[in-house]
């Protein structure tokens, strides 16, 4: 039994994942191949990373196939230190010869680069150890045909089309399966890997009033999920994304005013991406945050936790360590509206005089919570809280200043008043500043969602500028 057992595992271990071409050994050989080049080259360190993705792609419109995409890329970077120089280079030429050629172009490179004091991979001390690679459940492959596919993408559509007769046009709906995998190591002792998928359901609807001139509103929605069986009915999106559409007809302008502003959560997940990026190692050491020296400082209200957590199961943001091999961790990044951790790589962490945070590439599922948030607190809820002012649900244009922190978006959402919603507003701009708006926020709603690896429930700000007519 012992043999036919150890036959299965190196047969498995020979044989490809699901819709994959290669295997995580195949992947460690090549690794190992440039690790070893480099080193006969002269280097003094060297990491390589392969990595494999493939994925479907089937876009369909009014009922019709538009375009059905298959895309599968392979990859090997190579980065080469001399010293405190530094050289990269990639190809996606798997054969012996071309990876000696990438690793001596990688040398190359680092031979006629200028030294930087703090360039090199991370210590020692905080590479992830191999026991602490934990299985996230992070791949599972979508084995959908193309017809399958444009099939669901067709119900999806049809169900937003069939909502209402105002629905009269759309601009499609797409589903898409997606999935990759890596190993990666450097010389400092780091040696892993590990595959992830994502997949979605997405559709746009154009809702229209009747008359040569009559108005016409666009709205989308979409359902993302590692797992194919988490996302949500086709049918159930694209009823909800007609509905969004039929719900900002007959939208007007608004006088220009003072008010609370009540962020949609999907959009409150890009406030705090806006914290995220001004407390970031790379804004901070060059200066060009208006968050610096940050660290224990009140920056949020006393009832507002941010929390970080790369160990959720099946998360989007989840990993078992980061892009350079460095261990992750469970972490208060605000607690009590007091900033308790930046986000650094070991590179940023250096230029800093700090230690890396693990957050090469990233963060990982970051979730703004409030210590006042009641379960009740639905969307509903919230726009009592609103009482009289602006419910945004769009935001359009890139206004936002990280140097200064000031922020100025073009937005369409909702007239609320007494809290009900009493008109559908566009054309507008709400202005502010983000050092403002974050000490401002007076509460979040119960009603979070998951926008890529930030969870987040409607937030109210308590007051902002809004331009209008």
């Amino acid at each position: 039994m012992k043999t036919s057992r150890s036959r299965a595992a190196r047969a498995e271990a020979s044989s490809p994942e699901s819709g994959f071409s290669y295997t995580q050994d195949h992947f460690a050989d090549l690794v190992d191949q440039a690790l070893r080049h480099a080193k006969k080259l002269g280097a003094t360190d060297a990491g390589a990373e392969a990595s494999e993705g493939c994925g479907l792609s089937v876009n369909v419109r009014k009922g019709e196939l538009e375009t059905v995409e298959r895309n599968r890329d392979k990859s090997l970077g190579v980065t080469v230190y001399l010293g405190q120089r530094r050289g990269n280079a990639s190809t996606s030429d798997f054969s012996k010869a071309a990876i000696e050629r990438t690793v001596q172009a990688a040398y190359d490179i680092a031979r006629f680069t200028a030294e930087d004091p703090v360039a090199g991979l991370p210590d020692a001390a905080d590479i992830a150890p191999p026991k602490t690679h934990r299985d996230l459940q992070l791949f599972h492959p979508w084995a959908i045909t193309s017809e399958e596919a444009a099939r669901l993408a067709l119900v999806c559509e049809q169900a937003a089309l069939a909502t209402d007769k105002r629905i009269t046009n759309s601009e499609g709906a797409g589903v898409s399966a997606q999935q990759s995998h890596f190993f990666s190591a450097h010389t400092h002792g780091f040696r892993g890997g590990y595959a992830s998928s994502r997949h979605s359901i997405s559709v746009a609807p154009i809702a229209s009033l009747p008359g040569r001139h009559g108005e016409m509103q666009r709205d989308a929605w979409y359902s993302s999920q590692r797992n194919a069986a988490d996302l949500a009915a086709p049918e159930a999106v694209g009823r909800y994304a007609a509905q969004r559409a039929l719900s900002r007809l007959g939208s007007r302008k608004i006088p220009t005013t003072e008010c609370p502003v009540l962020f949609e959560a999907p959009l409150a997940a890009g406030l705090l991406g806006s914290f995220v990026q001004a407390v970031s190692g790379g804004a901070l050491y060059r200066k060009s945050s208006f968050l610096l020296d940050s660290l224990g400082k009140q920056v949020f209200p006393k009832h507002i936790d941010i929390t970080e957590d790369p160990f959720i199961l099946g998360g989007k943001g989840s990993s078992p360590f980061d892009e350079e091999g460095v261990r992750v961790q469970e972490r208060k990044v605000v607690e009590g509206g007091r900033v308790q951790g930046y986000f650094l790589s070991s590179y940023s962490a250096r230029k800093l005089g700090m230690r890396t945070t693990g957050n090469a590439g990233g963060s990982h599922n970051l979730a703004l919570t409030s210590r006042r948030t009641l379960p009740g607190d639905d969307l509903p809820q919230m726009l009592r809280k609103l009482g009289t002012g602006l419910f945004v649900i769009e935001l359009m244009g890139q206004g936002v200043n990280y140097v200064t922190g000031d922020y100025s978006r073009g937005v369409s959402g909702f007239w609320v008043e007494n809290g009900e919603i009493a008109f559908p507003v566009h054309e507008i701009t709400i202005a502010g500043n983000l050092k403002t708006m974050f000490k401002g926020i007076e509460a979040v709603g119960a009603d979070a969602y998951g926008f890529g690896a930030k969870t987040v429930g409607s937030v109210l700000i308590n007051r902002m500028k809004v331009a209008g007519s």
